[in-house]
């Protein structure tokens, strides 16, 4: 009897140490940067810098260290320009989806933090005939969260995404070649491609 007694007075201490397991972040951002480009023949092609959104997924792993998901979409234009081949627009949408972590300093209602996470960068052209392109891609960034209750909070953050071009990749591939239109926009050889995000977001707790 005086077990059953216990059990509902410990269960609001339990349900409180344990908010803050878990965390998601749906936040807007703006890209800025991302370039191609190609020495032998001079094409370059520039991302514009844009808006952009995502989520971020957190599970906590120890007082300070958290497991970390992302996901991030820009919509954009790639602007491709060369000596011979003249200029031209792509529609197309940056995808990130990474996997890592974050480091987090102390601090009750004020914590600064390190994410890094790995994972996949997606260039996906919306212009109609283009073939899109995967790669390797990571990203590191320091933020910070403002906590003004155990469930609700703000995430301040400026994270670098490099991502990582294969050696000889072709980019911007017309699909289906024919009509004179065969072949790519750009060839680029071992090189990176930079991007920085400013971002802020909402972060739930439960």
């Amino acid at each position: 009897g005086v077990f059953l007694a216990l059990v509902p007075l410990s269960l609001p201490a339990f349900a409180q140490s344990d908010v803050g397991a878990y965390e998601i972040t749906p936040y807007g951002a703006f890209s800025i940067g991302g370039t191609f480009s190609d020495s032998d023949t001079d094409v370059e092609a520039e991302l514009q810098d844009s808006g952009s959104f995502g989520v971020l997924f957190n599970i906590r792993e120890g007082s300070n260290t958290q497991w970390e998901i992302l996901y991030s979409q820009q919509n954009t234009d790639a602007d491709i320009e060369g000596p011979t081949t003249g200029e031209s627009v792509l529609d197309m949408r940056v995808h990130y989806l990474q996997v890592g972590g974050t480091y987090q300093g102390d601090g009750e209602r004020v914590r600064p933090y390190l994410a890094a996470t790995l994972g996949a960068a997606h260039f996906d052209v919306q212009t109609a005939g283009y073939d899109s392109d995967t790669f390797f891609s990571f990203s590191i960034g320091p933020g910070i969260q403002i906590r003004p209750n155990n469930r609700v909070g703000v995430r301040l953050e400026a994270r670098l995404f490099g991502t990582l071009l294969q050696s000889d990749s072709r980019l911007f591939c017309v699909s289906n070649p024919g009509g004179g239109n065969a072949g790519c926009a750009i060839a680029v050889s071992g090189d990176m491609l930079w991007q920085v995000q400013a971002m802020a977001g909402v972060v739930f707790r439960f």
